[in-house]
């Protein structure tokens, strides 16, 4: 039992219509106003509230206890601090407060008594005062409030029956009375029919913006294509999108019935170095390929390039299914069992972290994007992503390789930008993949939240090299949670559309799919209007927003572009070792010609293409040729200016050149911040520690940074001698070196001097260490794994494997990691 908590408690019976007398009480002309200390929103109304109330601080936010009142609306739980400044009638408004949580995000109200705790529901009833309220969270928080002695037991009870009487119930419906309480007001839709989109970010919802990214990127022999305005090619594609310039929109439209819901090969994003990324879906089977379709298709996969890389997704990525079922269990072990509060011991923790298979996937992920960042990087080619539906791991692949090889997609607007384009805009199923209505259970899968741990995975290993920080990935996860967003609440862009306007066309795509709106059908005029996620005013308080992004040195100016390439000069005789027009599989790590590839060129209907086009046929030998042509690419010197690191020289650093992570098990981390920020409340009951006692998780985490700290000073050859001060390691140079498949990809550019990270600041070896920061990872790799061998360059020779191009999170450690089973944590 909690220091300061309750010692007896008493029977209530609840009155039936106290929700009623509270609304009639509390929501009285309470629009715009301060309510009891609380800036209400626009038509919020309070329900009830409970003084005297004390919340549970996590670790980042100071730890402790925070004194102040309680309230419960209808739309959210907010908690108001004593000393907390007045509210200022005439700001903005700012939908939920530092220490609020929305109705729509609690899953769980546990009240807490002398002698038991008790899950409570809209239908049970309290027979006993409650000392605490624990809300369990869709996003992996719990909040923890403590009732003080002095306060009225009559608004402990009703406050907790109040929240959980109130917050959503997981059934069809729900969603929209949530919006309507927290947007439906006239006030509120006024207010957010007068918000302005951010400017300096690119939504790609027009023709401009996609000519802005051409530009951009330096793309030429590619134009954008309004084809499928009305949505009539593929009712999930969006309106705009990018095909190469020889193709004309007539000869487009036969396209698109060669694939699944008529994806076709769609243009993403250009390397510097010529190199083009798309993206499709897998191709319909039992089409006949007319020798006009023919040359359009492989116009579309080339686009200009003479070799086309198809990388196939569905093989060894993991599907929705495996993504649900990781993230459930994932979930469990953080939260433990929430209705017989049981968690998981401790000594079985990380073992049971290894089952979930999440981490598994993290790594997973990553490994696919650096092999097609490897590729992009080669330049002269196309790399196509395939996917059966072109809706799942497309969007995560492809975002990855941006996010590892463009600057512009490490800073808050062009991160922003690259989520509206490979996701929002590409037709990822937001809406099935939350289930915000819990009417599709089996479509189920945060396929959003695994690219979102990705990210964070490479910013843990690069932190410098990011604009955007953790507590803007935190945010954006928190959004994810709250269907109150037009960015997660549909599937595609035409659902988006018929929200927002009156669809009185009839479309009849090539596939037979027929929308016919009813006649004078216009959007609900009771339905809110719904704002974009990136409206970060709307939701986060101006001192939570300042935290988003951190100051970074502008990388350095790539070379002007020259046909799109910054490799201006190639040797011709490097396209000599593979037959133009090839077209090569990229799958577990390896290249083949597979016969089925192409269906044109497997047999099937292709006699006239066969008759009609002298080219070699799909055949292994030209994958030797392939392999030393990227090998060539890769290891070539880049143009002057952006010169790599050599053997004893040092020149400027390649804005471009990727961030490749370290994939070893003590590498890949769990996100603290995300996953275990609510762990110390949920355990707490089969737990029972004081709230200045260290998590279970963290005190074995700061025992394994102790006995590093050991192992460093005893094997530190001056360990008799007066301590020299050491350089302290960089954290977030590029290395080019994967460790985990001991493959040594290409050289790597280093800066000319040391740079100190910011998120561990150099120590003494003398001294203890308390346990590090919540950006830092815990460990570090200490050996690789030699069983494994990918596609590109081979092992690496004793002098290339240089010490300095080695990832150390803890800077001034020199000591060997024992052994691990493939898990670790990290903040």
């Amino acid at each position: 039992m909690l220091t300061g908590s309750k010692t007896t408690f008493k029977v209530r019976q609840m009155v039936p219509d106290m929700k009623e007398r509270m609304l009639s009480h509390s929501g009285v002309n309470a629009r715009g106003r301060d309510m009891f200390g609380l800036r209400c929103l626009p038509g919020e109304c309070v329900l009830q509230r409970a003084v005297l109330v004390r919340k549970k601080l996590t670790a980042k936010e100071g730890g402790g206890w925070l004194s102040g009142t309680l309230f419960c609306t209808h739309f959210r739980v907010a908690f108001v601090p004593q000393d907390s400044p007045k509210a200022d009638d005439n700001a903005d408004p700012v939908l939920l407060g530092d220490h609020d949580v929305a109705l729509a995000s609690i899953e769980k109200v546990v009240a807490v008594g002398p002698s038991r705790t008790k899950l409570v529901t809209a239908s049970s009833s309290l027979k006993f005062t409650p000392e605490e309220l624990v809300l369990y969270c869709r996003d992996l928080r719990v909040l923890c409030f403590l009732f003080d002695r002095l306060t009225p037991d009559t608004q402990a009870v009703e406050i907790t029956y109040t929240i959980a009487k109130t917050y959503q119930p997981l059934k069809p419906g729900a969603v929209l009375s949530f919006q309507n309480a927290a947007l439906g007001s006239v006030e509120m839709k006024q207010f957010l029919s007068n918000r302005r989109r951010d400017a300096h970010m690119n939504w790609f919802d027009s023709l401009s913006d996609w000519e802005q990214e051409l530009e951009r990127t330096g793309a030429c022999g590619w134009r954008v294509s309004s084809v499928n305005d009305r949505f009539e090619m593929s009712t999930s594609l969006p309106k705009f999108n990018v095909v190469p310039q020889k193709v004309l929109d007539t000869e487009l439209k036969k396209t698109f019935a060669h694939f699944n819901e008529g994806r076709i090969p769609r243009w993403c994003w250009r390397h510097p170095r010529g190199s083009d990324l798309l993206r499709m879906a897998s191709f319909q089977s039992n089409i006949y390929h007319e020798k006009d379709d023919i040359r359009n298709l492989e116009l579309i996969l080339f686009g200009g390039q003479s070799l086309c890389v198809v990388v196939e997704l569905g093989e060894e990525m993991p599907s929705p299914t495996d993504i649900q079922l990781a993230h459930t269990r994932l979930r469990a072990l953080c939260l433990g069992d929430i209705s017989t509060s049981v968690s998981v011991p401790d000594d079985k923790w990380l073992s049971t972290l290894e089952s979930t298979h999440w981490l598994d996937y993290t790594r997973c992920c990553l490994r696919k994007a650096v092999e097609v960042a490897c590729l992009l990087r080669g330049g002269h080619l196309t790399v196509v992503l395939q996917e059966a539906e072109d809706r799942d791991m497309t969007c995560v692949v492809s975002s990855l390789v941006q996010v590892m090889c463009d600057p512009h997609c490490r800073t808050r607007t062009g991160f922003q930008g690259l989520v509206q384009k490979e996701w929002v805009m590409a037709g990822h199923r937001f809406l099935s993949r939350i289930n915000y209505h819990r009417d599709s259970d089996k479509e189920e899968a945060p396929v959003f939240l695994l690219f979102l741990d990705c990210v964070w995975q490479l910013w843990v290993q690069y932190p410098s090299r990011f604009q955007l920080t953790g507590d803007f990935l935190l945010a954006l996860q928190d959004s994810f949670h709250l269907p109150l967003f037009s960015s997660f609440l549909a599937n595609c862009h035409r659902e988006r559309c018929k929200r927002s306007q009156n669809l009185s066309q009839s479309y009849t795509p090539v596939n037979g799919w027929r929308d016919v709106p009813p006649r004078g059908s216009i959007p609900d005029p009771s339905d809110p209007p719904l704002p974009p996620v990136w409206d970060w005013a709307l939701q986060y308080s101006s001192q939570r927003r300042e935290r988003f992004t951190q100051p970074v040195p502008p990388p350095a100016l790539p070379q002007p572009l020259l046909n799109g390439n910054l490799n201006t000069n190639p040797d011709a005789h490097r396209l000599s070792d593979s037959t133009p027009g090839s077209v090569f599989l990229l799958s577990r790590g390896s290249f083949s010609c597979s016969a089925n590839l192409l269906p044109w060129r497997s047999g099937g209907g292709s006699g006239v293409y066969r008759k009609s086009h002298r080219r070699g046929g799909s055949s292994s030998e030209n994958l030797p040729g392939l392999e030393r042509l990227l090998k060539a690419w890769a290891l070539t010197e880049l143009p002057q200016g952006h010169t790599t690191t050599t053997a004893g020289l040092q020149g400027p650093l390649d804005p471009y050149e990727p961030l490749l992570p370290l994939l070893l098990g003590p590498c890949v981390g769990v996100w603290r911040d995300c996953y275990l920020r609510g762990a110390l409340h949920a355990q707490a009951f089969s737990h029972p520690i004081s709230s200045s006692t260290q998590h279970p998780v963290e005190q074995l985490a700061w025992e394994v940074q102790q006995i590093r700290d050991q192992i460093a000073l005893a094997s530190s050859p001056t360990n008799t001698a007066p301590a020299k001060r050491q350089e302290p390691r960089r954290t977030d140079s590029n290395l080019n070196q994967n460790t985990n498949n001991s493959t040594f990809l290409f050289p790597a550019s280093r800066p000319p001097g040391p740079v100190v990270s910011r998120t561990t600041p150099p120590t003494s070896n003398l001294q203890p260490r308390v346990p590090p920061p919540s950006s830092a990872p815990l460990s570090r790799p200490g050996h690789r794994d030699s069983s494994k061998h990918t596609f590109l360059f081979g092992h690496p020779s004793s002098s290339e494997a240089r010490p300095d191009q080695r990832y150390f999170p803890a800077p001034n450690n020199n000591a060997k990691l024992p052994k691990s089973n493939g898990s670790s944590l990290s903040s």
